[in-house]
């Protein structure tokens, strides 16, 4: 008995033991590497997947690529293409695996070199588990959306401010109001099955959900976020049911992550607010853990992408009680950018955060692993 105890206590002390570990994805090189998303699969290896080429909305060349890290040699695979329409930019990738073990992808193919042409993708894979190259996809198709109430509610946030009447324009511009709404962080599968994808309008600068109740076969759009300059949602649920979304920042000073609220399951939000959340105009993401707490990733200073900072919620986003550095300082201004954070945490409680790295060498996509215990240890 006494042996057996001492073995808990031993495993106890291992799991609350700080542990880190992170390494490039691939050698820095000339090419934009941006946006990246990753996610575990069942078999215990990571599928990440960001965008490459020359540039990016603007830049032809650029598609979608893909690399796997293998459980068994610890190792990641060359990129190979995870999709490509030659002749037209395709960016922020997201991957997504629902209840049902299927992976679900999806991207924006950027139609006239505008944010606002973009025009959403998506394919389904039961067949994903290789070894090397691409998945076997199922099924692919477009996402096009019709947002709920965008008139009204665009109106409603516009007022009598003048500087606010192009929107009031764009939401009665039955193609605008359609088209450009794309993603950036995880998908979120809701306990009766219906899975919201967060995207967002660079032409309006406004969030929204798109809602699938079959599996991805057929969608529809909630109302959008409106609030000045909410864009990228991130979304979590807590435990009444509410859903939050954290949202960049991409309207005026102060410059700080905003925040909505939704009590119908992502159906209709509640305008977007400042939080005391710096945010420099650049894409977060909050993802729950097992245990209830939250963890947000994000870069903690109001301008550029030098700082980024893994913080912990024991209490559903009241406050953050921990924080810990993944790369750079706040007061430790550098050349070298890290952003765009994708968050999972793994079947064996382990956060995986992979994000974009910039250097004056170059640029990769960085992947690092980390327990709880590393972030409650602080820097």
């Amino acid at each position: 008995m006494v042996a057996l105890a001492a073995l808990f206590l031993t495993a106890a002390a291992f799991a609350a033991t700080p542990e880190y570990s992170g390494e490039l994805i691939f050698p820095l090189e000339k090419w934009h590497n941006h946006s990246s998303s990753i996610v575990e699969l069942p078999n215990g290896d990571l599928l990440v997947c960001w965008f490459h080429g020359s540039g990016e909305r603007e830049a032809d060349d650029v598609l979608i690529n893909a690399a796997r890290w293998n459980r068994a040699t610890r190792q990641w695979s060359e990129p190979f293409v995870l999709a490509d329409t030659p002749g037209f930019p395709e960016t922020n990738p997201v991957l997504f695996i629902d209840s049902k073990q299927r992976l679900m992808f999806f991207w924006p193919l950027i139609v006239a070199h505008k944010w606002e042409t973009a025009l959403m993708k998506y394919r389904i894979s039961t067949d994903y588990q290789q070894t090397s190259g691409s998945p076997k996809w199922n099924m692919q198709d477009n996402i096009v959306l019709v947002p709920k109430s965008i008139g009204p509610l665009t109106k409603t946030w516009a007022g009598d401010n003048p500087a606010r009447a192009k929107w009031v324009e764009h939401a009665n511009d039955e193609y605008f109001s359609r088209m450009g709404w794309f993603t950036r962080t995880h998908p979120l599968e809701l306990p009766s099955g219906r899975i919201l994808v967060p995207m967002y309008s660079d032409g309006f600068s406004f969030g929204i959900m798109a809602i699938t109740d079959d599996g991805g076969m057929t969608w529809k759009a909630s109302e959008p976020i409106v609030g000045a300059g909410c864009i990228q949602p991130s979304v979590v649920r807590k435990k009444d049911g509410t859903l939050v979304a954290y949202l960049r920042d991409n309207g005026p000073p102060p410059k700080r992550a905003h925040i909505s609220f939704s009590k119908d399951d992502g159906v209709s939000w509640t305008p977007a607010r400042d939080t005391d959340i710096p945010n420099p105009g650049t894409s977060l993401e909050n993802v729950r853990l097992t245990n209830g707490d939250w963890i947000m990733v994000y870069n903690d200073i109001e301008r550029d992408r030098y700082s980024l900072v893994a913080a912990i919620s024991d209490d559903e986003g009241a406050t953050w009680k921990w924080r810990r550095h993944l790369d750079g300082r706040p007061n430790q201004q550098a050349p070298n950018r890290y952003h765009y954070p994708s968050v999972i945490q793994a079947k064996d409680g382990a956060i995986h955060v992979t994000y974009s790295y910039f250097t004056p060498e170059g640029k990769s996509i960085k992947h690092v692993r980390f327990n709880e215990d590393w972030v409650k240890a602080g820097d």
